[in-house]
């Protein structure tokens, strides 16, 4: 069993149906769900992302360009911040010897 896949499907929020709550969400789930017309009337995130990618694609890739960025960042202090203490703590083990 890949536990990692396992998590994923539970944290995914692209089987989350849409409530039209303001006018361009409305607009959206109307447009996405005339293209793709579901048979439970239903439109989830996954499927207003799939519509996206197909007729924005300049959109999606900018926003995942911009996610791929924050989490490389974040990624990059998170080695440092972890270099840091690792040396805070090598200092204090050669202090004691």
């Amino acid at each position: 069993m890949n536990l990692e896949k396992d998590i994923s499907k539970q944290l995914t929020t692209l089987d989350n149906t849409v409530d039209s709550d303001n006018e361009l969400k409305e607009y959206i789930i109307n447009y996405v769900g005339k293209k793709l017309e579901p048979e439970d009337d239903q439109v989830s995130v996954g499927m207003i992302i799939d519509v996206l990618a197909d007729d924005f694609p300049q959109l999606v890739l900018c926003l995942s360009e911009e996610n791929w960025i924050r989490g490389y960042q974040q990624a990059l202090c998170d080695v440092e911040e972890g270099e840091k203490l690792y040396n805070e703590e090598l200092s204090k083990v050669e202090e004691q010897n």
